[in-house]
């Protein structure tokens, strides 16, 4: 049973539908959570030590970098958030229709841009 059958290699060629997409997206945001937690917990136990450490910390986020860790982190919270309820709501019966399902991963993702967009704004 040796067959040599042609294997497509190349992911642009294929098109994702929505429901991969928004369940690709929400692994990445759960990585994203995993690695920045630890520092966000840093600077949260910063803020709290001192008046002086809380000074500092105000300074430093200030620069953009730390201002772009923010932002992705509040991001990845957003998404993962929002995509969590989904996959309760689904778990409880609701949107498991394929027509549903694709709308709720697109209005998962599409809500999440916005309030990404808008917390990045109020935070910068």
């Amino acid at each position: 049973m040796n067959k040599k059958r042609p294997v497509n290699l190349d992911l642009t060629t294929l098109s994702f539908p929505p429901m991969a997409i928004a369940s690709i997206l929400h692994r990445i945001s759960g990585v994203v959570l995993f690695v920045l937690l630890p520092v966000i917990g840093y600077f949260f136990y910063l803020s709290l030590e001192s008046a002086a450490n809380f000074a500092v910390l105000q300074n430093y986020m200030q620069k953009i970098p730390i201002k772009l860790l923010l932002i992705a982190f509040i991001s990845a919270l957003t998404y993962h958030l929002l995509a969590g309820i989904r996959h309760i709501l689904m778990d409880l019966g609701l949107g498991e229709h394929l027509h549903a399902s694709r709308n709720s991963a697109l209005m998962t993702i599409i809500a999440s841009a916005i309030l990404s967009i808008g917390l990045g704004i109020w935070l910068w």
